[in-house]
Order: C-alpha cells, then structure tokens, then sequence
C-alpha cells in the first residue's frame, strides 16, 4: 500500500477508484508461506466458506478462475490456497452476501455477515454516517458491471493474518514506554478490496490482506508525516473501533522522530 496516499485528515469513507478493465485482481499464494499456512488451517477446519441455503457458490468460483486464466495465473481448486484474496458475492439488489470464502478476516466474523444486508454489516464500523448514507448507491455502483477497488488500514501488534475475534483474541500492546522499541514490534495491515462482475446485479468482492513490519513500511519521512497526520486526526471512535487508543501516544511519538 502506498502511504503517500493515505487520506489526512482521516476519514471512515468508502475510497472507491474505478479500474481499468482488465487491471489485476488476484495474487498467487506462495505454498508454504506464512499466509498459506494460515489459510490452510482455516480451510481444514471447514471453516472457510460460507453459503446462505440454495446459494449455488459454483458460479463465482467459475468466475474466480476464470478471472485468473485472464491474468495468465494458473490456478484450480481449492481457491483458498491459490490466491492470496478471500472473496464474497455481493447481491446488488439485497445488498446482502449470499457467500463468503474467508479465510483471514480482521477482527470480524465471516458467519456474522452472511445474508445481512450492507447497512448491518457495516453497523459496526465507527462514524459511518457516510457509508450508511450511500449503501444503495455503493452496492449499485460496484454491481453494475464495472471494476473497483479501495484501500483500508490499521497499524497492529501482530503479525497473524488471520484475526477472527473467535478464533484468535486481540494480541495486546508492546508493553514498553519507548517509541522506538514500541514500533519494532508493530505492523502495518492493509488491506486492497477489488469488486469485479460476476453476472448482472452481482460482483465478486475480493479481500487482499497484507502484512508488513512497521518499520519497514515506513521507509521515508513523507509517508511518516503522512501516516502521523492520518493517526492523529482519528477520532476516539474509530480508535476505539480499531483498537489503537492505548497505541495512539506511542505511534505517534514514534512517527514524528521518523518524519523529522
């Protein structure tokens, strides 16, 4: 994810960018790597995919596939360990998921989602006044036969992917006052979310979780400025909701020494 193109001041918006027909959506899962071998678990426990009943899931992994021979991938079942994504359907016309194949969600619950309309899903997200406002619109516009994406973030004590409040609690904090030492143990996830027609009124969603050491990913001190600007204009609701507000201090002492 390119920090230099992190809203500042930061605001919970939808972020949508039309692409280009044809731009890539999918990422070979490297076997074997960390990622895999997360998502493996999950796919072993039968706990991958999700389908409200007489939803036929076949069409979208058609479309999955499909899409990948397009982006010259070679790739078969099962799609949970040929691709970095996880993905859902998006029903325009009910807003709903009527199927999901997730694998690492951040700090929600696939089996919560399922069959909800796009409203209750995103009830919990905090100051979502604007995703509320424009869930018809939203759901039209990314079933309509286009290509999307968007980007969101959040900064994290943990260096799991999967994150499923039921399956893993929230790693706490670096219990350490020092910026420096704090940071070290940090990391930045990011996620890219592609939506891609599947047939009239529907989409593929696809969900690319990325992972890096925060050190690492705050290479320059422009995207430290940046990436100050955005944490420290978050509202305590949002830190509430992502889990930052005992961070926030010593992130943001942290960046501010990068950003010098």
């Amino acid at each position: 994810m390119d920090l230099l193109a992190i809203a500042a001041p930061f605001r919970m918006q939808p972020g949508l960018q039309r692409l280009e027909a044809g731009a890539p959506h999918l990422t070979p899962l490297a076997e074997g790597s960390a990622l895999w071998r997360e998502k493996q678990q999950v796919l072993a426990a039968g706990a991958s995919r999700l389908c409200v009943p007489g939803y036929d899931s076949a069409p979208a992994i058609d479309a999955i596939l499909r899409r990948a021979r397009a982006e010259g991938i070679a790739a078969s079942e099962p799609i949970e360990l040929a691709f970095e994504q996880d993905f859902a359907v998006l029903d325009g016309a009910s807003t709903a998921l009527p199927w999901l194949c997730v694998c690492v969600p951040s700090h929600w619950a696939p089996e919560d989602k399922l069959g909800l309309p796009f409203t209750a899903v995103h009830a919990p997200v905090a100051d979502n006044a604007l995703l509320m406002a424009g869930a018809r619109q939203l759901t039209q516009l990314v079933t309509g036969g286009g290509e999307w994406e968007r980007h969101v973030w959040t900064l994290s004590p943990s260096g799991r992917y999967d994150q499923h409040p039921r399956r893993h609690p929230r790693a706490p904090w670096p219990n350490t006052p020092d910026p420096e030492a704090f940071a070290a143990q940090c990391f930045l996830r990011a996620e890219r979310q592609t939506f891609f027609p599947l047939r009239p009124g529907h989409a593929v969603f696809t969900i690319h979780v990325m992972l890096q050491p925060l050190a690492e990913a705050v290479a320059t001190p422009a995207q430290a400025r940046r990436l100050h600007a955005a944490l420290s204009t978050m509202s305590d609701a949002v830190l509430a909701y992502k889990g930052l507000a005992p961070a926030r201090e010593r992130l943001l002492a942290w960046l501010a020494r990068r950003g010098a």
